[in-house]
């Protein structure tokens, strides 16, 4: 008796967890991706763009990344040396990367990231690599002067690190520019918990919410290069449409 009684309880339970779950199965049918209501869970992911992204290791841009931070390493050493002693540095093209570091750490949080945008911007002449697409050293672009856009965020990257700013809150993002139908490169740093990008085509920063003409392709972290998916990942239990 005690067993059937049992038995019958735990029958009873299994079908109050089957309307429940039905219940939230029709709200999740019930939801649209203009008005989820209850039925679409849409996650923001923590990378530039609120747009989730996996690491490569594998392919020509993580292979261009990897060969330029060899070298980038290299540039942080001579600059790091030229900081320390101005009189006795030897690289123009570093004192004059420093004197805009100078400038940034005179200043704080969204001033020092603006500072640092502005005055790469003003000291580099924009030039097309055409079809070699070479990722120059800050110091190889500030000796020459010129650079595409890559070259700015690469220099860009160096004198935020530079000036303070941490390397896990800095990265370069490739985007897909939709006006213009081309590829294109910016700084993302972040500040207070929002991305904002350093375009070498505009003096103002703009959180990544704002730039709706970019589409991410890939952001490069100092230790990994992450390409992003399609969309932000969508939860939904509404059943697919018939095709």
């Amino acid at each position: 008796m005690e067993t059937a009684a049992r038995s019958r309880a735990w029958r009873a339970i299994l079908v109050l967890c089957g309307l429940v779950l039905l219940g939230s199965a029709a709200e999740l049918r019930a939801g649209t991706l203009l008005s989820p209501g209850a039925g679409v869970l849409v996650r923001k992911s923590a990378e530039p763009f609120g747009v989730f992204a996996f690491a490569i290791s594998s392919g020509g841009l993580q292979q261009k990344w990897s060969a330029l931070k060899s070298r980038l390493d290299d540039d942080m050493v001579q600059l790091a040396l030229c900081d320390g002693d101005r009189d006795n540095c030897a690289s123009p093209a570093a004192l004059k990367l420093l004197a805009i570091v100078d400038q940034a750490r005179a200043r704080d949080g969204r001033a020092r990231l603006g500072e640092t945008n502005r005055a790469i911007n003003l000291a580099i002449h924009p030039a097309n690599d055409g079809t070699d697409d070479v990722w120059s050293s800050p110091l190889a672009t500030f000796a020459r002067g010129a650079g595409d856009c890559e070259d700015y965020a690469i220099a860009k990257l160096a004198a935020l690190r530079l000036a303070g700013v941490a390397t896990e809150d800095l990265g370069i993002v490739v985007v897909r520019d939709v006006r213009a139908g081309e590829e294109h490169a910016v700084v993302a740093a972040k500040l207070d918990g929002h991305w904002l990008m350093l375009d070498n085509r505009r003096m103002a920063m703009v959180e990544d919410d704002a730039a709706r003409s970019y589409q991410p392709l890939f952001v490069l972290y100092q230790s990994a290069v992450m390409k992003y998916v399609d969309e932000p990942m969508r939860l939904s239990m509404a059943p697919a449409e018939a095709h």
